[in-house]
Parts: C-alpha cells; structure tokens; sequence
C-alpha cells in the first residue's frame, strides 16, 4: 500500500521536503475522515510513480498540524517540495483530489 503513516514531526517534514506529497491531516475518531481513507489508497496507486500520500494522525503529531494551519478535519494539503500548494477541508469526491495532483504534476 502507498498510503504512509507519519510517524514523527522531524521525519514528516523530511519526506515533504521532496517531491510532490498529499498529506491528509485526520484523527481516528473523525467520522469524514474514515471515507476519505479508501479514496487517497486509490490516488496513492494511481499516482505511486509521482506522488506521496501521507496520513497525519492529528492526535500523535499535533505541532505538524499547527504548522499546517489545520483548523477541521479532515484537511488534504498538496505539497511540492516542503511548499503547501492547495488545502481541501472536509471530505470532498476523488475527482477534487485527482485535479489538485493533476494541477502540479
């Protein structure tokens, strides 16, 4: 599966710094955020040449979200190279997530 976990900040940062990565910021009792899980494994395969699908789980890494400016869950950010290029908030269908990655490949 391509859909990673972030585990710590130092290392979240570090493998955003490269590349283009989608990165879901969500917490585990989040109700939108358990149907957007099956959809980013399918953009993570899709795209698995090209992108990062990363999962932020807000509750380990609170200082990684605060730096994000994540204000509701879930929240996707698009970054190229460590830059934050689009935020979505809130569940949103594939093809918004499919055109904020198309938008930068």
């Amino acid at each position: 599966m391509t859909l990673m976990n972030a585990e710590n900040e130092s290392a979240f940062r570090a493998t955003i710094n490269e590349g283009i990565s989608l990165v879901d910021y969500a917490a585990p009792w989040c109700p939108p955020c358990k149907p957007l899980l099956p959809i980013l494994e399918e953009l993570g395969e899709a795209y698995a040449d090209s992108i990062r699908v990363i999962k932020v789980n807000c509750d380990d890494l609170p200082g990684a979200a605060s730096e994000a400016g994540v204000m509701s869950l879930p929240t996707v950010i698009l970054y190229k190279d460590g830059v934050p290029m689009e935020k979505l908030i809130g569940l949103r269908p594939k093809s918004a997530y499919q055109a904020i990655i198309d938008k930068h490949l």
